[in-house]
């Protein structure tokens, strides 16, 4: 007759109770890990939501200042053809994405009776019109650069492969120009009637290797 050993299914329990104890302290501590992960990745949801919030944001930020300097730009230019040529000339940019890159393309838009005709800049009748359309860009380029460009803006022989038909015309500009957004503008020319459009006149020649400054009266 086989005698029952107490002890030793006893010790079987102890070792399966230890086990199973073991197992559910595993088991707790695998659930609190599942559940922080559950709360991280809910975390990073919700900060992916708002980064792709804030992005778009930024994007249509960036897209709406493009959009207003590409309007301020046009209207200073169109205002210099206007005013330089007299006639109903329009300057027109056109923005838009090539492979993920922003890129512009410059138009020319002149209105003749019922009639509009529009052309690239490079396609413009004359030389006059570039240098003319060279001059009002780089102004307006200056006038609307972010960060802001303190000081005056120089102007190096602006205009000096336009007709004479013209200086007048583009005298008056950058005259307009200066007073309509208070900014300082210093001219070299040698052209008689844009220095005379200046608040203060200075010709300077070389005497003896040196060279001299003088002040004009008007």
């Amino acid at each position: 007759m086989n005698t029952f050993d107490y002890n030793s299914l006893r010790t079987k329990f102890s070792d399966k109770k230890n086990r199973y104890h073991q197992a559910m302290g595993e088991k707790i501590s695998i659930e609190k890990n599942i559940n922080r992960l559950k709360e991280s990745l809910n975390q990073l949801d919700t900060q992916s939501e708002d980064l792709i919030l804030v992005d778009t944001l930024l994007k249509e930020t960036a897209d709406f200042s493009r959009l207003q300097s590409s309007k301020e730009i046009e209207n200073i230019v169109t205002s210099c053809l206007e005013l330089v040529f007299n006639s109903k000339m329009e300057f027109k940019i056109e923005l838009s994405q090539l492979r993920g890159k922003n890129s512009a393309e410059f138009f020319i838009i002149e209105h003749a009776e019922d009639k509009e005709y529009k052309y690239k800049i490079e396609d413009t009748r004359g030389g006059g019109v570039i240098d003319i359309l060279s001059l009002a860009l780089r102004i307006s380029f200056l006038l609307k650069i972010s960060p802001k460009i303190e000081g005056p803006i120089i102007l190096d022989e602006p205009a000096k492969h336009v007709s004479e038909d013209y200086i007048f015309n583009i005298a008056d500009f950058i005259k307009k120009i200066s007073e309509e957004f208070n900014k300082q503008m210093i001219i070299i020319s040698h052209n008689e009637h844009l220095a005379s459009i200046g608040n203060k006149r200075y010709r300077i020649h070389k005497e003896n290797f040196e060279s001299i400054t003088e002040t004009l009266e008007y």
